[in-house]
């Protein structure tokens, strides 16, 4: 996986960049002499056109159950583009690469370079806040610590229009640095929907978020998560490389998590 020339754009402080080596995940092979299904049929409804509907938790766990007031409803119902469909950049060409994602969540993201990994995070929380109407709540650090409020911003027009203009003017003078800085770190075994695995580097570091969760009777917890990445692209389900069987679902009780694009350790656990 190359990020070419993209790393020039630190104008714009792009908040994401290459860190580890793509897994070898084990191949599905169809016996000649039998037709078989894949095994990622097990977790994946094609049908599904939410995260909650298109994907299946594990055998022995049970999906979390929230209210529509909640940060985990509104993630869970997340709507996603018809399945196989590929992620889309900023300029529409279309992301090619394999074993990262298994759906493409059906969010705009505008046309400028903007809407990378911690932008797609913050969009995500804003976008929860502001369908509630919670709008005093929907604040973003810059750089200098110092908060931007989407009243302050917006000066009440809350129209669509403004409310995406707010966000663009965050996605450009925030990054993973500013957001790690507005969060708190969260203990693994204390993590919830919507938190964060997040790095900031030098100059390029990586956020992804969690949509949704699952549990079983002895309270070990799955999570699926999500991400943006540059340059800007379309939000995507990931597929997790530790998994020989098309199993997208993480344990969070690991030390270390390994995504298709990036390697995080349960220090990088972030909450709002």
């Amino acid at each position: 996986m190359k990020l070419c020339l993209f790393l020039l754009f630190a104008s714009i402080l792009a908040s994401c960049g290459e860190n580890t080596k793509k897994a070898n995940l084990s191949l599905f092979v169809k016996d000649e002499a039998t037709a078989v299904v894949p095994p990622q049929i097990t977790y994946i409804n094609p049908d599904g056109m939410t995260v909650q509907t298109r994907y299946n938790v594990p055998e022995n766990y049970t999906r979390m159950t929230y209210s529509s007031q909640d940060f985990g409803y509104h993630l869970q119902q997340l709507p996603l583009k018809a399945y196989g469909e590929k992620v889309k950049y900023y300029n529409g060409k279309e992301k090619n690469t394999p074993q990262v994602y298994s759906s493409v969540v059906d969010l705009p993201i505008g046309t400028k370079d903007l809407h990378q990994c911690a932008d797609a995070a913050m969009r995500l929380r804003a976008d929860f806040l502001y369908q509630q109407k919670q709008y005093s709540a929907i604040s973003f650090h810059f750089n200098d610590g110092k908060p931007r409020a989407y009243t302050d911003y917006v000066k009440g027009d809350y129209s669509a229009q403004k409310y995406w203009n707010y966000l663009e003017h965050i996605f450009m003078y925030a990054n993973t640095s500013s957001l790690k800085q507005q969060l708190q770190s969260v203990p693994k075994n204390e993590v919830q929907i919507g938190d964060i695995l997040l790095q900031s580097g030098r100059p390029y570091g990586h956020a992804v978020i969690v949509i949704d969760m699952a549990e079983n009777e002895a309270g070990d917890r799955l999570v699926l998560l999500a991400q943006s990445y540059m340059p800007a692209q379309e939000l995507q389900v990931l597929e997790n490389p530790s998994s020989p069987d098309g199993n997208p679902w993480y344990r969070i009780d690991r030390d270390h998590i390994i995504t298709p694009e990036w390697k995080f350790t349960s220090a990088d656990w972030k909450t709002w």
